[in-house]
C-alpha cells in the first residue's frame, strides 16, 4: 500500500525558517518543471511512488504572481513536500517578493529559471537570455537568499547561441554562486533562442554531460545536479556515481510508474507501490476529492495515460482514458471502469 496520505484541504501553511544551504542528498532524484504538466494533481501521483524525490512546480512568472491569484498559482497539498517553487523573472525586488510569498506558503526551495528558451519568456527578460548576463542572475540570486529562510537553486542550461564554451558555463555558475546559489541543475544542452521551437531546443542541441561533471570537479563545494536526456534506474545511478543528483523530465510524463523504483534505487529504501493497479487505487480518493471541488477528471486523467507503458493493454488502456475521461460528464466511475478493464485483461 502506498504511504497513508491525508486528503484535507489545500491551505497556506506560513513557516518561519532560517537560511540554510542545501544538502546534496535531498536532491538526488528531482521532476523537472513543466509546462502544463507539472501541476499539484501530478506531483501528488508521484509523491504515492516516492518518499524522497524532490518534486518541482511548473514555471509561475513574478507577474503572476505579484499581480495575479497567488494563492490558486501557490496552493499544494502537504503531501508533495519536498516541494519546490519554479519562478521566472529578472527583477531582483520582484523576485525577492517571490521568494517571500514561497516562504509564506512553506515551500522547501525557491527556484530561478534561466533555462527556457522559448521567444515568450526571451520577451518578458528571462529564462536561458539570461545566461549572457550572469551579474544580472547573481543580483537577483543575492536579492532572493536575503529574502526569505528558503534555499534558492538555479536551473540553468550548458550555454546559449555562440556562448557555449566551458569556460562561459564556468564563469556564469561563479558568477552566480556569488549570490548565495549553492544548487545548480544543469541541462546538459545548450539553448538556441532563435530558430528553434522549445520542443527542437529540447531534442537537437546534443547532450554534453561532460561538461556538467567537469563543473562538479571544478566546484565541489556546489550541489550540481544534471538534468537532460535521462530515461532508466541506470541512467540516473550512473550519472549519481560523479554528481550529487539527476532530474528527470520528459520520462516522468511518458512512465511515470518510473518512481515506484526509485527510492530503492537511488535512496536505499523500499518504496510505497507494489503494483500499477494498487496505485491507481490509492490514487483514487484523491481524485474523488479533487472532483468534488469542481476539478474536472481530464485534468487528472492525463496524468496516468503512461502508467502502464510496457504493459500488455497499455494501448487499451490509453484509448479508454481518452475516449471517456476526457467527457466533460466524466466522474470517478469512469477512471475505476478503465482500470478495471485493464486488470481482467492483464
Amino acid at each position: 500500500m502506498a504511504a497513508s496520505v491525508s486528503l484535507s484541504t489545500f491551505r497556506i501553511m506560513p513557516k518561519t525558517r532560517e537560511h540554510r544551504p542545501i544538502p546534496a542528498a535531498s536532491h538526488r532524484v528531482c521532476v523537472a518543471p513543466m509546462m502544463d504538466y507539472t501541476d499539484r494533481h501530478f506531483r501528488y501521483l508521484i509523491r504515492l511512488m516516492s518518499r524522497h524525490t524532490r518534486l518541482y512546480t511548473e514555471m509561475l512568472t513574478s507577474g503572476a504572481l505579484l499581480n495575479g491569484d497567488s494563492r490558486r498559482h501557490l496552493a499544494f497539498h502537504s503531501a508533495e513536500h519536498p516541494l519546490a517553487l519554479q519562478v521566472g523573472g529578472s527583477d531582483p525586488g520582484e523576485l525577492a517578493r517571490c521568494t517571500r510569498l514561497a516562504v509564506d506558503y512553506g515551500y522547501d526551495e525557491i527556484n530561478l529559471n534561466v533555462g527556457c528558451p522559448s521567444e515568450r519568456v526571451q520577451s518578458g527578460r528571462f529564462g536561458a537570455c539570461l545566461m549572457t548576463e550572469p551579474m544580472l542572475v547573481a543580483d537577483c540570486v543575492a536579492a532572493m537568499s536575503a529574502a526569505g529562510g528558503i534555499p534558492v537553486s538555479v536551473k540553468t542550461r550548458i550555454g546559449v547561441d555562440e556562448h557555449d564554451s566551458y569556460a562561459h558555463l564556468a564563469d556564469f555558475i561563479h558568477t552566480v554562486s556569488t549570490g548565495g546559489c549553492n544548487l545548480f541543475i544543469i541541462h546538459a544542452r545548450k539553448a538556441w533562442l532563435h530558430g528553434l521551437s522549445p520542443k527542437q531546443n529540447r531534442e537537437l542541441p546534443p547532450l554534453q554531460y561532460a561538461n556538467v561533471r567537469r563543473l562538479k570537479q571544478d566546484f565541489p563545494s556546489l550541489t550540481i545536479v544534471i538534468n537532460g536526456g535521462i530515461q532508466t534506474l541506470e541512467d540516473m545511478q550512473s550519472h549519481l556515481n560523479s554528481l550529487d543528483g539527476v532530474m528527470i523530465g520528459r520520462e516522468a510524463l511518458a512512465n511515470p510508474y518510473l518512481f515506484a523504483q526509485v527510492d530503492l534505487a537511488c535512496f536505499g529504501e523500499p518504496g510505497s507501490v507494489h503494483s500499477r493497479s494498487q496505485l491507481l487505487e490509492d490514487w483514487l480518493p484523491y481524485v474523488e476529492s479533487q472532483l468534488r471541488a469542481g476539478v474536472p477528471l481530464a485534468r487528472m486523467s492525463r496524468h496516468v495515460l503512461g502508467i502502464f507503458k510496457g504493459c500488455p493493454g497499455a494501448r487499451r488502456w490509453r484509448r479508454i482514458l481518452s475516449e471517456t475521461c476526457t467527457l466533460p460528464e466524466a466522474t470517478i466511475q469512469s477512471l475505476d471502469a478503465a482500470l478495471s478493464v485493464v486488470q481482467e485483461n492483464a
